[in-house]
């Protein structure tokens, strides 16, 4: 049956083509707008405890809708097409960056912070040149988890016209056609192990390992 998806997918290839367009693109502006919305967030709520600890529980109560009951509660506010299937992947890449990045924050050792401090910066200058890049693996790991995230669930959208490689697998289904179940389904696989692969060297590149402990 591989075989035959593989030689249904080079026959059909401009149609493969399209849907893994519409899939990149929908993952990427998800995947960019959670990180503008996450990041920013952690660092304002480290500032109080009582301003994370809200946000956390927010997100957290976030991580436990499936992504299918997003899609389907935008649905009737967005209606069908990109839009809500970019604000659904929004709401599940958003926990793991929000998370990661603060606890990669919260982790920097006080005493560096103190030491900045009384050489004079800001709380500014302390975040931006001292926190942030020493936060840097926690937030990256956080957007690791959220790409893969986002592209598993990227699947999902075709059921409200978001386009993308699940188009294939619910048409597949539709018609009970296993070869394009699989035509669909093994691109999204290939895609995901191979953002996982490049984002994993990229991180053990500038960051020397992986990230233990790391909030999934």
């Amino acid at each position: 049956m591989l075989i035959d998806a593989l030689t249904w997918i080079a026959g059909h290839w401009p149609t493969v083509q399209k849907a893994l367009e519409e899939h990149l693109l929908m993952s990427g502006l998800a995947l960019a707008i959670a990180l503008l919305i996450g990041v920013p967030l952690a660092i304002a709520v480290t500032r109080s405890e009582t301003a994370a600890a809200f946000a956390i529980n927010i997100v957290n109560g976030l991580r436990t809708i499936p992504s299918l009951a997003i899609l389907a509660a935008a649905l009737p506010l967005l209606g069908i097409g990109l839009l809500p299937s970019v604000l659904a992947l929004i709401v599940l890449a958003l926990p793991p960056i929000l998370l990661n990045t603060y606890v990669g924050l919260r982790e920097v050792e006080a005493d560096i912070v103190d030491a900045a401090t009384g050489m004079g910066m800001t709380a500014a200058q302390t975040m931006w040149q001292v926190q942030i890049p020493l936060a840097a693996p926690g937030i990256f790991a956080g957007m690791r988890i959220a790409a893969i995230q986002v592209i598993s669930g990227a699947t999902l959208a075709s059921f409200i016209g978001g386009g993308g490689l699940g188009d294939l697998v619910t048409a597949g289904i539709a018609i009970m056609d296993m070869t394009r179940v699989l035509a669909g389904a093994l691109p999204i696989a290939i895609l995901a192990l191979g953002v996982e692969a490049v984002l994993a060297l990229i991180e053990h590149r500038y960051f020397g390992r992986r990230i233990a402990g790391e909030v999934s």
